[in-house]
């Protein structure tokens, strides 16, 4: 992929990657190969992370719209080769978090997808992107669950500031009155939910 043109993101907005039976399959120790490459390279590039993962959920049968757009992520990094991320060191150490999710994102399950990445200071230290256990029935939900899906990464701290853009999530995990109408996220979740509702006063 040395000489491959050069594109400026790893992924094209509004993609959508689905099992695509139509189309040919390739080679599932090539395919994996790819995959593998990429995972050891979002150490250091968190900006590929998620069209990495998102290309990892073929690797059982994979075909070639899958391929291209796992080949799409060498392309993005043959631009870009110069990024990486930068900590300077006269900065402060306040540990803050953002969260977004999609709704209904996979194409296989259904399942929205979580992302969050963690700042001391300004400085990057840590970013998942993951796939919600349960299946949301709206955008809320599904932000209300990347939120509180922390819990699941050892994140235990009293106060962490976290922002989210859903306002219907926040007003969700800040009145505990909402509780009543969002049972059904406890039935369907996973069993830290329950944990989950004891340490909402102490992030919001």
């Amino acid at each position: 992929m040395e000489n491959s043109k050069p594109i400026g993101t790893p992924m094209a907005p509004g993609t959508k990657i689905g099992t695509d039976p139509s189309r040919k399959a390739v080679d599932v120790r090539t395919y994996r190969g790819v995959i593998g490459s990429l995972m050891y390279l979002t150490s250091s590039r968190p900006d590929i992370m998620f069209s990495t993962c998102l290309c990892a959920r073929y690797q059982a049968n994979p075909k070639e719209s899958h391929l291209s757009a796992a080949k799409r992520n060498f392309r993005y990094l043959n631009r870009t080769a110069d990024l990486g991320l930068w900590y300077p060191k006269d900065t402060s150490f306040e540990l803050t978090t953002y969260t977004y999710a999609d709704h209904a994102g996979c194409m296989l399950d259904r399942k929205s997808t979580s992302g969050h990445i963690q700042f001391l200071g300004d400085k990057l230290v840590s970013s998942a992107s993951k796939k919600q256990l349960c299946v949301s029935t709206s955008t809320a939900e599904a932000k209300y669950v990347a939120v509180f899906q922390l819990c699941d990464y050892g994140f235990h701290f009293n106060k962490i500031p976290i922002y989210c853009d859903s306002k219907s999530a926040i007003a969700i995990t800040a009145n505990p009155v909402q509780y009543t109408k969002t049972k059904h996220i406890n039935v369907r979740g996973s069993s830290s939910n329950q944990r989950r509702m004891d340490m909402t006063s102490d992030y919001f």
